[in-house]
């Protein structure tokens, strides 16, 4: 299990790897809400708790999630600081695109001509 506190740059990619899957983000989303067993989570998720199970071993394995036994429950809880964050960035919605350059901050010259280039050259 990697510790939250040691995150390389690697582990960061890793980390949003991880967790965009739109089970995991929802079930992550709950887990902010705090400590959920897992058929609390498969009812809100309405997946089978196989599934359930699947995505939460992934977030433990990560160290993003861990877990007490209450008896027979298995109840989970997020342990990485950074996702409560994570999640709030992804829940922003931006009404304009961020300003172009009026030129080129090395030469000096050029224009941005107002329209983005967005074909991809084939075969290159």
């Amino acid at each position: 299990m990697i510790s939250v506190c040691e995150r390389s740059g690697t582990d960061k990619i890793e980390l949003l790897k991880v967790i965009a899957h739109p089970t995991r983000i929802k079930l992550l989303e709950e887990l902010t809400q705090g400590v959920k067993c897992v058929s609390d989570l498969e009812e809100y998720l309405e997946v089978s708790q196989p599934n359930v199970s699947q995505h939460l071993s992934l977030l433990r394995r990560y160290g993003i999630i861990d877990y007490y036994v209450d008896g027979r429950l298995k109840c989970y809880f997020l342990v990485d600081p950074m996702i409560p964050d994570l999640l709030e960035v992804l829940k922003k919605s931006y009404s304009e695109e961020l300003p172009a350059p009026a030129c080129c901050p090395v030469t000096k010259k050029g224009k941005y001509p107002g329209i983005r280039n967005t074909k991809v050259a084939v075969g290159k």
